[in-house]
């Protein structure tokens, strides 16, 4: 998650902070109304990073964690080997693969829409 929000916060241009300041921004209004909505496609990028390999690993949490942790990953894959329900299995296999790619159709909008490197 920081790699894709120090790279865009790295890249922003200096003087737009500096005339905010200018113009009689503390650093908290500089941050919530120039900082931020700048960053925001590093954001987005950041938590499609973070949120599809969390939600498809299953492995290393039955690793890691025992039985204590259900995962949709582990769901699915009790649905198929051990229950034998496929239809339930393939049912949540299709909300997780929507779900990922709403994730990346979000960032694919924000990657259009603001270009590469921000809203300029």
């Amino acid at each position: 998650m920081i790699l894709p929000i120090y790279s865009v916060v790295s890249r922003l241009d200096k003087s737009l902070i500096e005339a905010a300041q200018d113009l009689g921004c503390n650093d908290v209004k500089v941050f919530k109304r120039v900082t931020l909505p700048l960053s925001l496609p590093g954001v987005i990028s950041g938590i499609t990073m973070v949120f599809m390999p969390a939600v498809t690993t299953f492995v290393i949490s039955r690793l890691l964690g025992g039985a204590q942790f259900m995962l949709i990953g582990n769901l699915i894959e009790r649905q198929f080997l051990s229950s034998g329900d496929w239809g339930f299995g393939s049912a949540l296999s299709i909300i997780l693969m929507l779900l990922i790619l709403l994730s990346m159709g979000v960032m694919s909008k924000y990657d259009r829409e603001y270009g590469e490197g921000g809203l300029l």
